[in-house]
């Protein structure tokens, strides 16, 4: 076979794992993704556990303070390079509802480095007495709150922070060097002001990941490249609709050629996706609509890519005109013992339906019939044919989609000929033959390596499976780290 084109419907599974989020369409989206409880847990731990990491080093301004010790007087002293060394956020929740996403830290820890210094003048001898040291501090039964929101901004997600607060419920301070008689009054001093320097450093910084985190949503691409002629349309639809047990966000998620600027919806969606995944308590489930897959069928059509050449057969015989003498005798008559091919092209794009557990394609063809010579196929006879095709996906491993394709039904009528009339009840068996030994099987074996479905950053799908019901294709997966994960906040 010479071209390697294969049909494209099944190639929008390659991308249905994809939780990017997309639009640009004035109906609903076609792509809806549901990250359940389990899922918004591993999603939380995530963000803590890269804010946690980008917090450290943090540096706080130096805290100066005078007090008043008996017999002494006035006692001025200094922290300076404070510096939180290491945080460690501890247990955390997360709540979901329409205001919003809280996560709450509790019994979070950190360990700070600093110097201190303190002078004063003695009141029976005017002499300046100062003293200098480092010291450690360790703060425990930290809180911390965070108040997130999720809207939509020009098709893309927006993540803001609402309210981020910080409190520190205990802290020790060990003091290397100097008097020890201070200790006390230093503890007494700046106890206060380092909890609220740690506090107010704490949510300063974690604004700023919110916000970078933000603008890196915010400048994600709104089409994704699939081949090098089909894009995803990845702009959100409309707001994440947020519950107690799940976050929901819809994407307009249908196939377009780089050469259109925009791909707009005909029709709205009138059914949602009933199947759950929480019997199985996967973390997402992503659902496709038959929409999507009627684009990329659309797409690969006007771009010509639905279209083979058939010059190869299990059982040679078939492409030789001696074989088919008792079916088209004229055609062995005029090209004896010739070596032919099919020139097999759609005639418009194939019609897509989601069944229980099954993709049907109803697909017209043109079939030219061809016989070799040296300068090439002299075109012969052209037969308009019908075909419908079935398919039936799973998951093989974590990351790899399979399919069989089955053929359903074939009809053909004569569109013209230059060897005379043809016998089309005859010659439709022998083309429905070659259709299923050797087209079907070229297609199977091509999808029996299984299409490959690549981390995000860093991530992919673990124990995924695909359920197919009327009009909707419903992937079930958890997500596990496949590699080192890239920094994103």
């Amino acid at each position: 076979m010479a071209s390697s084109n294969l049909p494209f419907p099944f190639l929008v599974l390659y991308f249905s794992a994809f939780f990017y989020l997309c639009v640009r369409s004035q109906g609903g989206g076609y792509i809806v993704g549901e990250i359940s409880t389990k899922g918004i847990d591993f999603v939380k731990d995530l963000l803590i556990e890269k804010v946690e990491a980008s917090l450290v080093p943090l540096g706080i301004s130096d805290i100066e303070k005078a007090v008043k010790i008996p017999l002494i007087g006035k006692v001025h002293m200094v922290l300076s390079n404070i510096t939180v060394d290491s945080i460690h956020l501890g247990s955390s929740t997360v709540e979901t509802g329409s205001s919003g996403v809280v996560v709450k830290v509790s019994g979070a820890t950190a360990n700070l480095s600093m110097n201190w210094k303190y002078w004063y003048t003695a009141r029976l001898i005017p002499v300046s007495i100062s003293d200098e040291g480092s010291a450690s501090v360790q703060v425990e039964d930290m809180e911390v709150v965070l108040n997130l929101t999720l809207k939509t901004v020009e098709g893309s997600l927006a993540v803001a922070l609402v309210d981020c607060g910080c409190y520190v419920n205990d802290i020790s301070i060990t003091l290397v060097g100097g008097a020890s008689w201070l200790y006390q009054g230093l503890v007494d001093a700046f106890q206060s002001k380092i909890s609220s320097a740690v506090e107010d450093g704490v949510s300063k910084k974690i604004n700023s990941r919110i916000v970078k985190l933000d603008s890196l949503l915010q400048s994600l691409p709104k089409e994704v490249p699939a081949t090098d002629i089909a894009y995803l349309n990845v702009t959100l639809v409309d707001d994440p609709k947020l519950s107690e047990s799940s976050v929901n966000v819809e994407i307009n998620g249908l196939f377009f050629t780089k050469h259109e600027i925009t791909l707009s919806s005909h029709s709205h969606r009138s059914l949602e996706p009933s199947l759950s995944c929480e019997e199985s308590d996967e973390m997402a489930k992503v659902s496709i609509h038959e929409k999507v897959l009627q684009s990329a069928s659309s797409v690969y059509y006007k771009a010509n890519k639905m279209h083979w050449i058939v010059e190869e057969a299990p059982n040679e015989s078939l492409l030789n005109t001696s074989e088919w003498r008792f079916i088209i005798p004229q055609l062995y008559k005029m090209y004896p013992n010739r070596a032919m091919n099919l020139n097999i092209s759609a005639s418009s794009p194939p019609t897509i339906k989601l069944e229980k557990q099954q993709v049907v394609a109803t697909t017209p063809f043109d079939v030219v019939i061809g016989v070799l010579d040296e300068l090439g196929a002299i075109p012969i006879a052209c037969i308009s044919t019908v075909i419908s095709s079935s398919l039936t996906a799973e998951f093989s491993g974590n990351d790899a989609v399979t399919g069989t394709v089955k053929l359903n039904n074939f009809t053909m009528h004569l569109r013209w000929s230059d060897i005379g009339n043809l016998h089309i009840d005859l010659l439709q068996g022998i083309i429905s033959t070659m259709v299923r030994t050797v087209v079907v099987p070229y297609i199977n074996v091509k999808f029996s390596g299984g299409y490959h479905i690549p981390a995000f950053h860093g991530y992919g799908l673990q124990r995924a499976h695909i359920h197919i019901m009327d009009s909707w294709i419903v992937i079930c997966s958890d997500v596990a780290r496949v590699k080192q994960l890239v920094s994103i906040i």
